[in-house]
């Protein structure tokens, strides 16, 4: 009994340091590392995937409240432009009824 736990303890350092299988340790860091690869290659594809989701909602957004204010404006310069072009018009046709006096 006792050979065998001195058998173990010389023999585990030496197992411990080359790993289980050197053959199958390296094969299976390669399949881990393709795995991971592949795993970070997803995590990105969803990432940008989702950026690009938001970016159009956010264009989609604010573009139909500019066009919006455009719409709201352009209304709002031709009311205020067709008043002040009625008021000439009605100022003129004021003037020629009344000619300026040219004494004062």
């Amino acid at each position: 009994m006792t050979a065998i736990l001195a058998a173990a303890l010389v023999l585990a350092p030496a197992y411990a340091a080359t790993g289980a299988l050197p053959g199958q340790t390296a094969q299976q860091d390669m399949q881990n590392a393709g795995h991971h690869t592949k795993q970070a290659a997803n995590d990105t594809g969803h990432a940008a995937k989702k950026t690009s989701k938001r970016a159009a909602h956010a264009t989609k957004k604010n573009s139909k409240k500019a066009w919006h204010a455009t719409k709201r404006g352009t209304k709002k310069a031709a009311r205020r432009t067709g008043n002040t072009a009625k008021g000439a018009a009605r100022g003129a046709k004021k003037g020629a009824q009344q000619p300026a006096n040219p004494q004062q």
